[in-house]
């Protein structure tokens, strides 16, 4: 029985890489399967018709960038660096956060969730060494590692923005020469008409037909990564398929030697007669892989398995192809007009199809950077690194699959800006470039540090990495350098926007908290303060979001000593990111007691990984409710899971069931109980709040509720008076109604502050002014919100 179980596992699980496989080719390999649409597109045709040997040598360049980035670097190396599934720079600078002690981020310094997470991931002392002492001890390098992380970051935005375009416009320009090669041969010897309609198809073709199919492209995102892969997995195979096909074809008709010219040979002749038309070419040649840096970034969306099998077996060897015949063409043909481009190496017979296809694949293509960016900005925002925005997982099975409106329209208005403002596929082409080899490079530098800390490799094969393919990544760096006046600038404008909004956003973020540290009063105050003014204590819950886990915020002593009045119960809600992709529900909830138990006040942290995204779940609340009542039935007995903090108690509280010994929704019990069942428990008066009888009785014909109504256990009568009667308060608490205290911090700066301060806060300013506000983000009604303003001179 067992083994026929373990068969079927087994056969599900090929079942699932199969299937994640398919839809692979159309979101994580579909940028690098459109890219020989402008690798050799975007190169001078003075540069290459000036020699035979120029394309035999970078074509020798072309096969061997792809087997070593590619292939060796990212589908055999860096894919081996997840975190718990997730991929991209962010992930990498959480692994360090945690192997290392390089954390500059408010959540990395919480004593609580790093002792809870230690305890739950850190069974094994990782050993020490002199590169990890010096990294943990000099302020600078956790600097640089965090600057290391937010850079590749922006790179990864400024691909998907440039991306789209050079794509999609490369595949435009492609259709209008076949158009224009296909009249005249309608039109016969008519100079004057050819020439007019070539012109008039220059003109009104490539950019308008570009921005429709961008338009398209992005109005597609809101579908999810699940639907879109399977509605463009078959357009790129079908292309695939169709460039190795004619790239074969071109191997066979114009050059079948061109498989020998792979030999490392040509690349040191290159090397040899270098000079400054040569050198630039190279900046051209990193866009074959474009796209690989998109294989570890989109791993989120997919297994490494599937990725890899992918890679191997199908898109490397039909790129291969592909290349060896395109390359094949120009060698033969370098006196023909527009000869670089892939559409003049179009059989005639083939050019119809190669329309379709190329217009179809070409918005595809686009596609694996558009998701690598919603993937990475998602981590960036739990890391505070990035203004509030909307995520919406469109994917129940797989956490990883997003979509965010806000970033996805800015990202579509960029693409058009791109295309309309630039109309040459060169100048895109030089831009993309730097940002995919800028992004490497980042990878390679954060990798070399993940070996020696994180696998606990030699220092040498550390430095190994580093040297090999930094070295490489450094001479493509220094070829799209060369071409900076010729579009690569607009990248550098991108890059400062961008990493101006995330540096700002977290330097403001860590001021805001810094501040509320600062001015936090304790616990003691609360509970001395109380009869001295006066407090009443009013039905229902009070809930204070607060970033601080231990002491009262600033805001809420505020409050009170201008209106002295809280709830019967008052619970302090702090959300904390810790660096890791996920935190299951178990270990989700750390629930504590502020002062005694008359008081009837809680701390709740809720820990979330950079992955994670609980705020916008329409059940929060009741979560927290039930994993409270869980901690007050267990607090008297479960000794060992109690942790000792200044002032508090904290307890680890997991996912509380419907038969455990907190509270039980009654949602829930009606959907899983008879209808007798339920009566016999309301007539049982110790067990649910009067409120909740008339609720059950309306509640027939209304399937969504306002708020979920609790009860207590079936074994309610065994427990203590106290604990019985707590719950029940509780359970009150919540029938009554609740609040919601909300601090809002307004930083200003002290006079005599310097310029880049002033500036990082004024940008700060204005991004949480146009961000998406806190109580949306936390779902919090906004009748019974309580902002409560506070004012942070820094």
């Amino acid at each position: 029985m067992d083994s026929h179980l373990f068969d079927q596992d087994k056969k599900k699980t090929w079942k699932q890489t199969i299937l994640l496989s398919f839809q692979i080719v159309g979101i994580v390999y579909g940028q690098l399967s459109t890219a020989p649409l402008y690798v050799f597109g975007t190169m001078r045709e003075s540069d290459l018709a000036a020699d035979q040997e120029v394309v035999y040598e970078l074509f020798s360049f072309i096969f061997w960038t792809l087997t070593i980035i590619s292939l060796l670097k990212y589908a055999s190396i860096v894919l081996k660096a997840d975190d718990e599934g997730q991929g991209g720079t962010v992930a990498l600078y959480s692994l360090l956060c945690r192997n290392a002690k390089v954390g500059l981020l408010p959540c990395d310094t919480s004593a609580n969730e790093v002792m809870l997470y230690e305890e739950k991931s850190s069974p094994k002392i990782k050993a020490d060494s002199r590169a990890r002492r010096a990294i943990e001890k000099h302020k600078i390098c956790h600097y640089l590692i965090l600057f290391l992380a937010l850079f590749g970051s922006c790179m990864t935005i400024g691909d998907a923005v440039l991306t789209p375009a050079l794509s999609v416009y490369s595949a435009s320009a492609g259709v209008q020469r076949s158009l224009t090669d296909i009249l005249k041969d309608i039109f016969g010897s008519s100079e004057h008409t050819k020439e007019s309609v070539s012109k008039a198809l220059k003109a009104y073709v490539p950019v308008p037909s570009a921005c429709v199919i961008l338009v398209g492209l992005f109005m597609l995102q809101h579908c999810g990564t699940r639907k879109i892969g399977i509605m463009f997995a078959p357009i790129i195979a079908a292309w695939l398929l169709f460039v190795a096909a004619v790239g074969t074809y071109n191997i066979f008709h114009w050059d079948v030697k061109i498989i020998y010219k792979i030999s490392p040979f040509y690349i040191y002749r290159f090397i040899t007669k270098i000079d400054i038309h040569r050198w630039r070419l190279l900046g051209s040649v990193i866009l074959c892989v474009a796209g690989s840096e998109a294989m570890f970034a989109g791993l989120g969306h997919f297994s490494k398995k599937s990725i890899k099998i992918t890679f191997i077996c199908f898109i490397y060897p039909l790129l291969v192809l592909c290349y060896a015949g395109q390359a094949a063409y120009i060698s033969k043909n370098l006196t023909s007009s527009d000869f670089n481009h892939l559409s003049q190496s179009m059989p005639g017979q083939c050019k119809h199809l190669y329309i379709v296809l190329s217009l179809l694949s070409s918005a595809v293509g686009s596609q694996a950077t558009i998701t690598a960016c919603f993937s990475i900005i998602n981590q960036c925002l739990a890391l505070n690194c990035f203004p509030r925005v909307k995520v919406i997982h469109t994917s129940k099975s797989i956490n990883g699959q997003i979509y965010i409106p806000d970033v996805n329209w800015l990202l579509m208005i960029f693409s058009l800006t791109v295309t309309i403002g630039f109309r040459d596929i060169v100048k895109i082409g030089n831009a993309t470039a730097l940002a995919i080899i800028s992004g490497m490079l980042v990878t390679t530098s954060l990798m070399s540090l993940i070996i020696a800390l994180y696998w606990e490799k030699d220092m040498m094969v550390s430095v190994y990495f580093l040297v090999c393919f930094g070295f490489i990544e450094a001479a493509y760096l220094s070829a799209c350098l060369l071409q900076f006046h010729k579009g690569s600038w607009y990248l550098v404008v991108l890059l400062a926007v961008s990493m101006t909004v995330m540096l700002s956003w977290h330097y403001g973020s860590m001021k805001k908290y810094e501040f509320d540290l600062q001015n936090k009063v304790s616990t003691e105050w609360l509970i001395d303060i109380s009869p001295g003014l006066g407090i009443s204590r009013v039905p229902g819950i009070g809930f204070i979001y607060t970033e601080i886990v231990e002491g009262i915020p600033a805001f809420f002593s505020h409050f009170i000593t201008n209106l002295p009045a809280f709830h019967q119960v008052l619970i302090l809600v702090s959300f904390k990111s810790v660096p890791v992709p996920y935190i299951g529900e178990s270990e989700r909830y750390l629930i504590g007691r502020i002062g005694p138990k008359d008081y009837k006040i809680y701390r709740c942290i809720v820990r979330s990984g950079y992955c994670d995204h609980i705020r916008d779940t329409g059940d929060f609340e009741e979560k927290i409710l039930r994993s409270i009542g869980e901690f007050i039935s267990i607090e008297q007995n479960d000794i060992e899971s109690r942790m000792s903090c200044p002032d508090e108690r904290m307890m680890l509280v997991g996912d509380s069931r419907d038969d455990g010994n907190g509270l039980v929704p009654l949602e829930d019990l009606q959907s899983s109980s008879s209808s007798r069942m339920v009566q016999s428990q309301v007539n049982n008066e110790s067990q649910i709040s009067p409120v909740a009888e008339e609720a059950m009785e309306s509640s027939s014909g209304c399937k969504k509720r306002k708020k979920v109504r609790f009860m207590l256990p079936h074994n309610s009568p065994k427990m203590q008076v106290s604990v019985r009667n707590e719950l029940l308060e509780l359970i009150d608490a919540r029938e009554s109604g609740s609040a919601y205290f909300l601090g809002q911090s307004h930083l200003v700066v002290r006079d005599g502050s310097n310029f880049l301060k002033r500036f990082l806060i004024m940008v700060y300013r204005f991004s949480e002014k146009n961000s998406r506000e806190p109580p949306v983000a936390l779902k919090i009604p906004h009748a019974a919100l309580v902002e409560v303003g506070v004012v942070c001179t820094i």
